[in-house]
């Protein structure tokens, strides 16, 4: 298996902390966002590689978080060559990139670099090598206001996915959806096939919109610990604050 670290957004909802450094490299609890995410990959030790996809501007900050890194699987930095917001490939078109930049053909599991989080990831992997299926992660969230700024997903008594919305002003469900994805290896073309579509290529909720339609899918439930979007800059402030060691 393979990992994608999603770290080429400009995060430009956080100006100006982020003019000059990249979201997923802000520090929480003294240490950058994407160590929290390495040091969970790390635990899941059917992955052999982690692909962090940088935009041009960040590519040389992350090459030299790349070389301190102690203890780690093999991580390769990967410049996606877009220099603006408004150049970005997004989210989908990063994950696209790497597949084709790397050849990966095995299992994939794709992690937002913006995502903090305290479930165990190797427990989300066990769930996905049992299932046999495409995974999203989920956890219920009770925040009506909360839920409209999230893609949520409708369930199946098997957990299965069954309908999944991305942002809408009235969500069927509470079950938010993070942007940690498991995909088994024969999924990968469907990634080129979904943009020679013309599909959204920015958020990654747009390709399991439509990847349930196409394929099974199911949801693995966080029930031991949660999982935060850095989107704002009172997210990152109650992020440091609760975890400040």
């Amino acid at each position: 298996m393979k990992a994608i670290i999603l770290v080429a957004g400009y995060a430009t909802r956080l100006y100006p902390l982020t003019l000059n450094i990249p979201k997923a490299l802000l520090p929480v609890g003294g240490k950058p966002i994407i160590d929290y995410i390495t040091d969970e990959i790390n635990t899941v030790k059917e992955i052999d590689e982690i692909f962090v996809v940088s935009n041009h501007k960040f590519f040389d900050n992350f090459e030299k978080w790349a070389e301190e890194r102690k203890n780690t699987k093999k991580i390769t930095v990967i410049n996606d060559g877009t220099t603006t917001e408004e150049t970005r490939k997004g989210a989908i078109g990063d994950i696209l990139f790497t597949i084709k930049e790397k050849n990966i053909d095995d299992d994939l599991m794709v992690i937002a670099g913006d995502n903090f989080f305290t479930y165990k990831l190797s427990d989300y992997y066990n769930y996905f090598k049992r299932i046999g299926h495409d995974c999203v992660c989920i956890k219920e969230f009770e925040d009506r206001e909360m839920l409209k700024h999230f893609g949520v997903a409708l369930t199946d008594e098997n957990g299965k996915v069954i309908e999944f919305e991305e942002k809408k002003e009235n969500p069927k469900s509470n079950k938010v959806v993070y942007a940690t994805y498991i995909y088994k290896k024969e999924t990968l073309p469907l990634f080129e096939k979904y943009a020679g579509q013309g599909n959204k290529l920015d958020a990654p909720g747009y390709f399991i919109q439509w990847l349930f339609k196409e394929k099974d899918l199911f949801a693995y439930e966080i029930t031991d610990g949660e999982c935060f979007d850095i989107g704002s800059h009172k997210a990152y402030d109650e992020i440091k604050e609760k975890f400040k060691g």
